[in-house]
Order: C-alpha cells, then sequence, then structure tokens
C-alpha cells in the first residue's frame, strides 16, 4: 500500500465513512492513476478534465458512474491532499437524468409475491413492501429488532449509517413469526448459506427475478421495486410526505416528494381546466367535399 492510499484510507476512516465507501473511493482513485500511469500526486485540473472526458465520452458510462470517479477525486484532492481549487469547477459532476420509477399497483404486488417459491425469500420480499425497506436493511434484521410491543422494526446503520424505526404491521409480524417457527433462525432473522452470515442480498436478487418470469408481469421488477410501491401505496391511501420520508429514512424531503408526481391520486384525480370550461367545445366538424363543378 502507497503512502498516499494510506493516507486517504485513514482520512476516510477519521470521518466515518461506511467501508464500502471507502473501497470504493480507493478503485475510482486507483483506476484514475492506473489510467495515466502516475501518482495522483502527479496529475492536476487538466488530467482530471481528460479522464471525465474519457469516461464520457471512450468508456460511456452512466453519469451515476461518472459521480463516483468524481466524489473518490474530490475527496482526495481536496481533503487528503488539501489543494485549493475551487473543487466544483475543477471535478464537475454530471447532471443525472431525474428517471421516475415503474410502479406495481397492489393487484401486481400480490400476483410477484405468490409467485416467490421459497419461504424465505418471499418473507424477505414481504418485509420490503411492508415496511418500505431497502434491500440492504431487510436482509440484516435480527430477533431482536421486532418490536411486538411498540409494533416497530428497528433498522441499524441503514444507508448514510442511521438507525430509525418503521412500522410493524400486524399482518407483517403474523409473517414473520410464521417465518421464525419454520426456520427457527438464532442471530440473524434471515441467515445465509452460514447460520453466523445474513443471507446475501445477491441471492434475493437472483429469486426475485426467477419470481419475475414466472408471474408474467410485464413491468420491470427489483427488491426495490417493492420500496417504491410502498411509497406511492401510502400516498395515495392519504399518508403525508413527511411521514413516508421518515418510514423511508431519506436524508431531504426533496427526495420522497418525487413519488407525488408518480401516485394517481394526486395526479389523476385533479380536475382538468378542459372540465371546468362554461360550454363544451365544439366537436370537429367533417369538411366538406371540395366542389370542382
Amino acid at each position: 500500500m502507497t503512502s498516499l492510499r494510506q493516507r486517504m484510507t485513514e482520512d476516510m476512516q477519521i470521518r466515518n465513512l461506511s467501508p464500502h465507501t471507502q473501497t470504493t473511493y480507493v478503485l475510482q482513485v486507483s483506476l484514475f492513476a492506473r489510467h495515466f500511469g502516475q501518482s495522483p500526486v502527479a496529475l492536476g485540473p487538466e488530467e482530471i478534465r481528460a479522464y471525465q472526458v474519457y469516461l464520457t465520452n471512450d468508456k460511456k458510462l452512466a453519469p451515476s458512474s461518472i459521480t463516483l470517479a468524481v466524489s473518490a477525486l474530490r475527496f482526495l484532492y481536496h481533503v487528503t491532499l488539501k489543494k485549493d481549487w475551487p473543487i466544483e469547477d475543477i471535478i464537475p459532476a454530471p447532471k443525472k437524468p431525474q428517471i421516475l420509477p415503474v410502479v406495481l399497483s397492489p393487484e401486481e404486488v400480490v400476483q410477484f409475491l405468490e409467485a416467490v417459491k421459497k419461504p424465505k425469500h418471499r418473507t424477505i420480499l414481504t418485509t420490503c413492501y411492508a415496511a418500505g425497506l431497502r434491500i440492504s436493511e431487510a436482509v440484516r434484521l435480527t430477533i431482536p429488532a421486532i418490536d411486538s410491543q411498540r409494533m416497530v422494526l428497528r433498522i441499524e446503520q441503514g444507508k448514510g449509517q442511521k438507525d430509525r424505526y418503521v412500522m410493524l404491521s400486524p399482518k407483517l409480524l403474523q409473517i414473520l413469526r410464521d417465518w421464525w417457527k419454520l426456520a427457527r433462525p438464532q442471530q440473524w432473522l434471515f441467515p445465509g448459506v452460514r447460520s453466523d452470515h445474513p443471507i446475501t442480498r445477491s441471492a434475493v436478487e437472483r429469486e426475485c427475478q426467477d419470481a419475475h418470469r414466472r408471474c408474467r408481469i410485464a413491468k420491470p421488477i427489483t427488491p426495490h421495486s417493492l420500496r417504491h410501491a410502498f411509497a406511492v401505496h401510502l400516498l395515495e391511501s392519504g399518508t403525508d410526505v413527511r411521514t413516508i420520508q421518515l418510514l423511508l429514512g431519506h436524508r431531504s424531503l426533496a427526495t420522497t416528494a418525487r413519488y407525488l408526481r408518480i401516485a394517481t391520486t394526486k395526479v389523476c384525480s385533479t380536475t382538468s381546466p378542459l372540465d371546468l370550461l362554461p360550454r363544451p367545445v365544439p366537436p370537429a366538424s367533417t369538411p366538406a367535399t371540395p366542389q370542382y363543378f
């Protein structure tokens, strides 16, 4: 390990960045240095710009992938190397397109979950929908996280290393009890191949895709689709956006508010100004047959 990598790693550890973020940043800086065959210390704004052009035009990476490289390079040069550059100008981030998720209807949620054959995977995916969990949060649930007295689930160290509580519906509680009686898990609610480790996200995602093929729903479906459905279905039933933000664990209300653009009861229940006109618009008349003689 080079002294620069060691220092950058220590800077990330001091700031308590997640292990996943640390690994990602080190990888991105390593790819940047390897591209030029030099240490990042010897590289500056022109090389950074050339590298971003390379990622965009040659590698044709998605904006989200380029943003990872941008974040890593910003940390390296601003924090570790202490460059006093106008960092957002020297290392600009690409504009990310605003893409709305495709949302399953309640009937489609039932149809999909019925297509999940394995009880463990069906219980995990049901939990994602019932409590609005990320798949990474659902697979790491423990037995003590289920608080049946207060009817909440405790999510420990979710995205952004934040704890939160989410709703525990009576139906979900019964489903989780049935799963516990079936599998008798000890530490993790959903153990993996080794009982002292939780099931992996990839194992659940594979089963999700198998169920997607079986249920024959045309819409794309991933475990995260169930979290989207949770948010939209709550909105459509009248839950306020602030409450949904807390349940989802979003840092910004703006992130949650995008679901307002999907909820049909919010979008489609609004009366069109066409329907408020004092008189109906006359239908288009059939053009007269031209007379030539």
